[in-house]
């Protein structure tokens, strides 16, 4: 397995509280929490936390770079079972919708561009253009899907007390769709969902009839929205 160096900045006022990722994991282990694949990544092992300071800044874009390549390379080595990463940040936590969606897309930019410089290719297997609705992120030569949490979020589903990036492998979700277990668990989460919200989340889409990029910040966006981002090797 491929290995970087990485240097960790934790002496920071502005860090998440010892306690973040604890709060996390019991959102998730909550039984009114519908993503079952968080629940079971969880209950294995297989969540993998990081703190970050700002999501409006780019101080830890380099850090969170070099753990999602050595995640996605532990991945290629054993592909087995759900799993997430996720990233949490300090804050600012008074962010509104819009003012998320774009620190979003700002840090899912910078990363990028980093996976990039380093050298690691794309996963062939999606698109890396926004708008085609096989769009993936890649990094470390896997694609994945990001949901974005924070505490101004509209569907109660999305709400964390730190704005979080958690970031999800498309493969795994491939291979439950090989094993005919995908459609079954997501009927499930849209179910546990408006059991929680009271209305379906306007924003999901079936595979392959609309780009996944929409849903990524869990804000309602309309049919003429334009994502900020771009892949240097789409």
């Amino acid at each position: 397995m491929q290995t970087l160096q990485r240097r960790v900045d934790v002496d920071s006022v502005d860090a998440p509280v010892d306690d973040a990722a604890d709060q996390f994991r019991a959102m998730i282990a909550d039984t009114a929490f519908p993503c079952v694949g968080a629940k079971s990544a969880a209950a294995r092992g297989m969540l993998q936390v990081i703190q970050a300071r700002d999501i409006t800044s780019a101080w830890n874009d380099l850090q969170i770079t070099h753990d999602l390549l050595e995640w996605s390379w532990r991945y290629k080595d054993e592909r087995e079972g759900l799993r997430s990463f996720a990233v949490i940040f300090a804050g600012p936590q008074d962010l509104t919708e819009r003012e998320f969606e774009a620190a979003m897309w700002q840090r899912l930019q910078s990363i990028s561009d980093k996976d990039h410089w380093l050298g690691q290719q794309p996963d062939e297997r999606v698109s890396g253009d926004p708008d085609d609705p096989h769009f993936s992120l890649t990094f470390g030569g896997e694609a994945y899907f990001v949901v974005g949490l924070h505490p101004n979020a509209s569907r109660p589903a999305r709400r964390f007390a730190h704005p979080t990036l958690v970031f999800n492998l498309h493969d795994q979700f491939e291979r439950l769709r090989e094993e005919g277990r995908y459609e079954r668990m997501r009927d499930k989460i849209i179910e546990r969902d408006v059991a929680l919200s009271g209305t379906p989340n306007p924003m999901l889409a079936q595979h392959g009839e609309a780009s996944a990029a929409r849903q990524f910040s869990g804000r309602a966006v309309n049919d003429d929205w334009q994502c900020p981002f771009r892949d240097p090797r789409a």
